[in-house]
């Protein structure tokens, strides 16, 4: 990719984006979060990654839990409607569907992110 890569918004935008398609079709045809839903989350966050700025990781790391959070939450409130023990229940549901990838990608891109840092910081210096 040529050029200095996406700024933060726009890392948002496409995250957000490729969260709500494929989570959105794989809940309408499926009826639940699942391996799509985690593999489309570890790839944007990969993406989000490689192809953002300089100082896009933090959000390249944030959006993807909360995109999908807001995705899953969004659906149910449209086929469950306002139930609040039910639309809880298919939140709770659909978060466990996916909770082993959400977590690897957590944990990889806080990794990322906390390593990035720390070499911004350079060496502690020796007493």
């Amino acid at each position: 990719m040529s050029g200095p890569g996406l700024k933060k918004e726009g890392v948002v935008v496409l995250q957000s984006f490729f969260i709500a398609l494929f989570t959105g079709i794989e809940l309408l045809f499926r009826s639940g979060a699942g391996i799509i839903s985690g593999l489309i989350l570890c790839l944007v966050l990969f993406g989000g990654i490689r192809f953002g700025r300089k100082g896009t990781t933090y959000v390249a790391v944030v959006t993807p839990p909360l995109a999908f959070a807001a995705t899953v939450l969004l659906f149910q409130f449209l086929s469950v409607g306002l139930s609040p023990s039910r639309l809880g229940l298919e939140f709770i549901a659909s978060l466990a569907g996916i909770a082993p990838y959400l977590m690897a990608s957590a944990l990889y891109g806080w990794y990322i992110y906390l390593n990035q840092k720390a070499k911004l910081r350079g060496p502690k210096p020796r007493d």
